[in-house]
């Protein structure tokens, strides 16, 4: 019980080196756990969670946590066994576990609880409490980041009025999460440091043989590119124009990487006009039938406060709204060997 206590204890403190806001940022969780006891069995425990987190809003900030409370509350026939036994307190110590993922980073933790000394009544449910200290912890990267709880394992040591041992001495207690309840404490997307550059450069478009110019913005690992035009010829004398538009699909996440970053962009294209002869061939609402993925990442000579290159390749699907030539269009741009060359620069 204290067990459990000592575990949500522990991810708490987790959880402040996890939790991503730019302010004190309160949490306050119920969840139950069934533990083994000597003599009595599988019992369920109730576990509330209370802390408040200070965090930065930035990759490489530094977490810390307040106000951290976490009771556990007995049930009577745990109360009653105790009391067979002649227990007139309890007190141990625990080791949590829990999950912390940042980005590509994921990070089990075994964290140790003090498990205060707390009065055993004769009978009826009574309430524990544990505590730890959370050291300040840095994130060092952008994306989504959770914490997750997962078992504990307490030592505990049940003591008569005389504060000898009971006949059960020290035992442990291994405890699980029960079913049906959300294992995360806290899920969110840290954000990079408030950078925004202004975006210059190309894009290949492989199956066109061509390129077409890329300007717009990059604002934290979300890419916000303006609409451009590429020039074709199909079959070497058949000129033909696109018109691109990339626009981010849902949320989009990335990675810091030293002074660099990787976004993992996932992106919309649409084709609103293309012409061949100089005469439309397609309906306003030509667009690829699925989101395109796309790591753009810096390359050499890239630092945050200057900007520099970024690159990266992609696959076009399938296009999908483009009317009667849809099929045909499709197999003038699907495939992959696409790619971006892109500079940025602060803005």
């Amino acid at each position: 019980m204290r067990t459990v206590r000592s575990l949500l204890a522990a991810c708490v403190l987790v959880f402040a080196v996890a939790a991503p806001a730019s302010a004190s940022t309160p949490v306050d969780k119920q969840l139950s756990f069934t533990c083994p006891f000597p003599l009595i069995g599988l019992q369920k425990l109730a576990v509330e969670v209370k802390a408040s987190f200070e965090v930065p809003s930035a990759p490489g900030g530094t977490f810390t946590t307040a106000d951290l409370a976490v009771a556990v509350t007995v049930p009577d026939k745990s109360t009653r066994g105790l009391a067979l036994v002649g227990a007139a307190s309890i007190e141990g110590t625990a080791s949590a576990g829990v999950t912390l993922a940042n980005g590509p980073l994921t990070l089990p933790l075994a964290l140790p609880l003090t498990v205060a000394k707390t009065a055993v009544p004769a009978s009826g449910p009574f309430t524990t409490n544990a505590s730890g200290s959370v050291p300040p912890v840095q994130l060092p990267n952008a994306g989504r980041t959770t914490l997750t709880i997962g078992g504990f394992s307490a030592r505990l040591t049940p003591k008569k009025a005389d504060g000898s041992f009971t006949g059960l001495g020290s035992f442990t207690s291994d405890c699980t999460l029960d079913p049906g309840q959300d294992p995360v404490l806290l899920s969110f997307d840290l954000g990079t440091a408030s950078r925004d550059y202004a975006v210059t450069g190309s894009t290949t478009l492989k199956a066109l043989g061509t390129t077409a110019p890329v300007t717009g913005s990059f604002t934290g690992f979300t890419p916000a590119f303006d609409r451009t035009r590429a020039e074709f010829k199909v079959f070497g004398f058949v000129p033909g124009t696109a018109d691109l538009q990339f626009g981010p699909d849902g949320p989009q996440t990335g990675e810091i990487t030293g002074d660099g970053f990787v976004a993992h962009a996932k992106l919309a294209l649409a084709l609103p006009q293309v012409t061949l002869f100089g005469l439309p061939v397609a309906d306003a609402g030509c667009r690829a039938s699925a989101p395109i993925p796309v790591d753009l990442r810096s390359g050499s000579g890239f630092a945050p406060a200057t900007g520099g290159p970024v690159t990266g390749t992609y696959a076009i699907p399938a296009l999908t709204g483009c009317g009667t030539f849809t099929a045909y269009l499709s197999s003038l741009v699907q495939g992959e060997g696409n790619a971006f060359a892109l500079t940025l620069t602060p803005r």
